[in-house]
């Protein structure tokens, strides 16, 4: 494999990757993910990101939460709805939980305190990246379920923010990037409208 011809060619080659296997970083590499998480822009220096490491037979309590909480949002949903977030947990070598401890009527903004939660995880999948794993960042309605965020320790006002699905890419074909004029423009004083 030809070295990197740019500082920035790994982290430019980062994408999400769903189909992992084990290993999943563990010890000295696990370390550096969270330290990387650790190093996130945080005004205030209030601190607020919290993560939570769900591997080994963990997951399979996990699973069993996950499934328990379709069934108490939908009591209509099919057994394969109820399923399917226990099979995700089951198949996924480390499960990362973000969450943010927020602080209400503090000065820093619950927004910020929020984002510093989604710059953590973006250095977290940057480092998963570099040491050669595979992640992905995944949301829905189970990151937002009560019964879950309780479960994992969260307890409004603080949240979950997302997890990081982690392990080894079981093969990844690179990613399309969207074109960079269309997504960036040059200002050069007030937008009027016409």
């Amino acid at each position: 494999m030809l070295a990197p011809q740019h500082p920035l060619d790994s982290l430019l080659s980062r994408q999400s990757v769903g189909a992992l296997e084990e290993p999943a970083p563990h010890g000295a590499d696990l370390d550096l993910i969270l330290d990387a998480g650790l190093r996130a822009p945080d005004h205030g220096r209030l601190r607020p990101w919290r993560f939570v490491l769900i591997r080994g037979e963990a997951r399979v309590t996990f699973g069993d939460c996950l499934a328990q909480a379709v069934k108490a949002r939908d009591r209509q949903a099919s057994q394969a709805q109820i399923d399917r977030p226990r099979a995700w947990a089951l198949r996924t070598p480390l499960l990362i939980g973000l969450g943010t401890q927020i602080r209400p009527g503090h000065p820093i903004p619950e927004i910020e305190q929020l984002l510093s939660a989604g710059a953590a995880a973006m250095n977290m999948l940057n480092a998963i990246h570099m040491l050669g794993y595979g992640g992905m960042w995944v949301t829905g309605a189970n990151t937002y379920d009560a019964q879950v965020n309780a479960a994992l320790g969260f307890h409004a006002p603080s949240r979950l923010v997302g997890f990081l699905a982690v392990g080894t890419p079981k093969a990844t074909t690179p990613a399309e990037r969207p074109e960079r004029l269309a997504h960036v423009v040059e200002w050069s004083g007030p937008l009027t409208s016409s």
